[in-house]
């Protein structure tokens, strides 16, 4: 371990790599938008030389993790096949943060083992971030625990509050944090891919397999197929598409617990099932307008791959959709709840000339430029490093011993 004086040295020429230990419940090769997210922030903090330990808990009995990971004990997640939650571990981390010792703790989950992590991080006085990835307390009342929508608040404001800094997506999720109580809140976008999401990748082969022609409108939603995505007002939406284009389609793209239900209801149309890499991408691009009706997201990152895709967008007026989606521009925005006004929107998108819709897709793409992931992780390195630094000058002004000169009182 290094010294403290040379490590505020070091930290103070801007020149040192950070030894980051890295607390999830979730990810890659796992499917999720919080897995994506942290698999890219985790190749952007290595690529720039940091040094980035995983802790993470064992998925299943042929889990073999590189050198750097460590594994924690998990128990299954009810209606999310294939995510465990990591189980409370202080004694593990505190071991092992003793004898590796990190530069700082980054908590990406809030789970047992998220709480554990802050716990030992606390205890062995290390700087300890966090992120704000999922709206748990929004997922309450779909399955089925309403009653528990105030401590599941409660849990988070506090679980995040012990924290050093919290890192939300969107500015408006920012505002209705501090808004509850919470502390410490800084901004850090999501990016997207532009160089795999992108029009190119649209086939006429796939849109015949859909049972589209050239100029027939497919409307399309991409994301876990669950409870707490709204996907019935996704069906209603279409309906009144259709009735203006009946030679519309919707396609779904994504899997969960609503898939058999909606697939039983609504057998006309189309079930994808999960898609990942360059298959997703064209799944995206091969489509022409995308519903997204969910308000339990923090970002929606497949707002920005519809984006990239050179999708017109019909979202509520929320999370990323809030921040990217110009009115006309590029997509249109209902106010959060109001179901009449989403269908409105899709409705007013199939009555649309076919050259306002060319020029949406086309401004959709040029829309989320400024988005690429590279400037995401010179943001989230610059964060983590400036947590490091401001816990190392408390540090050091903490045992700082002052000497006053002689003859003065």
């Amino acid at each position: 371990m290094r010294e403290l004086p040379l490590l505020i040295e070091e930290h103070q020429s801007g020149l040192v790599p950070l030894r980051i230990a890295l607390v999830t419940e979730t990810y890659p090769p796992e499917i999720n938008g919080v897995a994506m997210t942290l698999g890219r922030m985790v190749e952007g903090l290595r690529s720039r030389g940091h040094f980035v330990q995983l802790v993470r808990p064992r998925q299943s009995p042929a889990d073999a993790p590189p050198a750097t990971d460590t594994l924690t004990q998990g128990m299954p997640i009810p209606s999310y096949p294939g995510l465990k939650l990591g189980l409370p571990a202080k004694r593990q981390l505190v071991r092992l943060w003793r004898e590796q010792r990190p530069d700082l703790i980054h908590v990406a989950t809030e789970g047992p083992l998220g709480w554990s992590a802050i716990a030992a991080a606390r205890m062995l006085k290390l700087p300890v971030c966090s992120d704000f990835h999922t709206n748990f307390d929004h997922y309450s009342r779909h399955y089925g625990f309403a009653w528990l929508k105030r401590p599941i608040k409660a849990y988070l404001r506090k679980f995040h509050n012990n924290t050093d800094l919290t890192l939300v997506p969107t500015e408006s999720l920012r505002c209705e944090l501090i808004g509850q109580g919470y502390r410490r809140i800084e901004v850090l976008a999501r990016g997207v891919d532009t160089q795999l999401f992108h029009p190119q990748r649209r086939t006429q082969e796939l849109r015949t397999s859909w049972g589209l022609e050239a100029k027939d409108l497919a409307v399309i939603y991409v994301g876990r197929m669950a409870a707490e995505k709204n996907l019935p007002l996704v069906v209603r939406a279409f309906e009144a598409i259709r009735a203006r284009l009946p030679a519309a389609r919707l396609v779904f793209v994504g899997d969960g617990p609503e898939r058999a239900r909606l697939q039983q209801a609504h057998p006309e149309h189309i079930y994808c099932g999960m898609r990942t890499g360059e298959d997703l991408a064209r799944h995206y691009a091969s489509g022409d307008l995308f519903l997204f009706p969910s308000l339990t997201e923090t970002f929606g990152n497949v707002t920005l791959e519809a984006l990239a895709s050179g999708l017109c967008v019909v979202a509520y007026r929320h999370a990323a959709a809030a921040e990217l989606i110009l009115a006309g521009d590029n997509g249109l925005l209902a106010k959060p709840g109001d179901e009449s006004g989403f269908i409105a929107a899709a409705e007013a998108m199939a009555k649309a000339k076919p050259e306002l819709i060319a020029r949406m897709k086309s401004r959709a793409v040029e829309s989320i430029k400024g988005h690429d992931w590279e400037r995401i992780h010179e943001a989230f390195a610059r964060i983590l490093n400036e947590s490091v630094q401001t816990r190392l000058r408390m540090h050091h002004a903490e045992n700082a011993i002052v000497f006053a000169p002689d003859g003065l009182s």
